[in-house]
């Protein structure tokens, strides 16, 4: 389902082809996304980057459109990749209380450590700070969460959950299009179930299915009643 589709079925479904209601379809299906992508982790919400750490500098900046952290690597000079585990800040602040050139090293830990600071300037970017501090500078492979471009400003007027899973997409519009119209509660209830339903059905498919090792716990089975 394309952008064009999705605007002219939420106007069909509504009934509702005034000026200012058309105008916030795009707000009413953005709004849609953000609750889905927050249900379920589709794999198409994960996004990955390299950076590189400056020597004694234990912090390092997230991209603009960090949400999680998933996974972080450092690359040694050989090109091993060495998997940082996820900490608090105040585990790095006890375990490494004395950065400096002799306690400096490869990073193993990191955490999210806060907004980032530009001179006297609180961005509103976050940072990582790493432990133990970098002793040079390392490639850092990041793999993070973020919101995918919205299918109402794509410029193609797809997205990978119109492509693929339309169903939770249009319904969850629908319920954020009938609560601006303040409509009534048997139809939004409708609605609502209907969306309810779709979203089970992404869950199976974004935290079940693309989830699972089949490897190790064999193909995904449903139990049937």
């Amino acid at each position: 389902m394309n952008y064009t589709t999705l605007n002219t079925l939420i106007q069909q479904y509504t009934e509702n082809y005034e000026t200012s209601f058309v105008a916030n379809i795009p707000v009413f299906v953005q709004q849609a996304e953000q609750r889905i992508f927050n249900n379920v982790q589709f794999p198409s919400l994960r996004r990955n980057v390299t950076g590189t750490t400056t020597g004694s500098n234990k912090y390092l900046s997230c991209p603009n459109d960090f949400l999680a952290s998933y996974s972080m690597a450092v690359i040694d000079g050989d090109g091993n990749y060495e998997y940082l585990l996820n900490k608090d800040v105040n585990f790095i602040r006890q375990a490494y209380p004395n950065p400096g050139p002799a306690n400096n090293g490869l990073p193993k830990f990191y955490a999210l450590f806060g907004p980032t600071v530009a001179g006297a300037t609180v961005t509103n970017e976050l940072s990582f700070i790493l432990g133990p501090t970098p002793d040079a500078s390392y490639t850092i492979e990041l793999h993070y969460y973020y919101y995918p471009e919205s299918i109402s400003v794509a410029a193609s007027g797809t997205s990978w959950l119109g492509d693929n899973f339309d169903s939770v997409l249009l319904y969850g519009a629908l319920v954020e299009a009938y609560a601006y119209m303040k409509g009534d509660a048997e139809t939004m209830g409708a609605y609502n179930q209907k969306y309810t339903e779709a979203l089970a059905l992404a869950k199976r498919l974004g935290d079940g299915m693309e989830r699972q090792d089949a490897y190790r716990s064999g193909q995904y089975r449903q139990a049937v009643t």
